[in-house]
């Protein structure tokens, strides 16, 4: 439990060097204790949310709305692990900016769709999207996952004989 403390809070030797270093960013006041606390927060009201948000899933308008708020809690959450600017150098990095883009699209889509267009299959495309898109931009941040995955679908479907 010490070194999960260590690792987690850094020791005052290794402050420059922890994750959630309270001088990360000048704007944020938070202590770890309380960053850690947000994450957690955020972090289950946004799968609260996509838990939800499946109740409902024969309406998806309700569906869509509850489940895009979902995601963009989870998703939001690291920006108490990391600090709002880090977060936003994380998403809009060279590596996964791409990503971030066609997610934030699909997001923007299908609230768009869901709260002023109103159109169920419209919505449900838009949905589909989303949880693609999600898909992907998780990957960018583990290793070589997206080119795995694509390697997998590629193979997958390939028609040739």
């Amino acid at each position: 439990m010490w070194k999960l403390g260590l690792a987690v809070f850094g020791d005052d030797e290794e402050r420059g060097q922890s994750l959630l270093d309270e001088d990360s960013e000048d704007l944020c006041s938070l202590t770890p204790v309380q960053r850690l606390y947000g994450f957690g927060g955020c972090l289950t009201g946004g799968v609260v949310c996509m838990i939800v948000s499946l109740l409902v899933f024969a309406k998806p308008i309700k569906f869509a709305a509850l489940f895009t708020f979902g995601n963009v809690l989870a998703v939001g959450s690291t920006a108490f692990l990391f600090g709002p600017g880090q977060q936003m150098r994380m998403m809009f990095d060279s590596v996964r900016i791409y990503a971030t883009a066609i997610y934030l699209g699909c997001v923007v889509l299908a609230l768009i769709c869901a709260l002023l267009i109103h159109n169920k299959i419209l919505t449900v495309i838009a949905m589909t999207s989303e949880i693609c898109a999600l898909i992907w931009y998780s990957l960018s941040y583990i290793p070589f996952a997206r080119r795995m995955v694509s390697e997998l679908m590629i193979r997958f479907c390939d028609t040739e004989l």
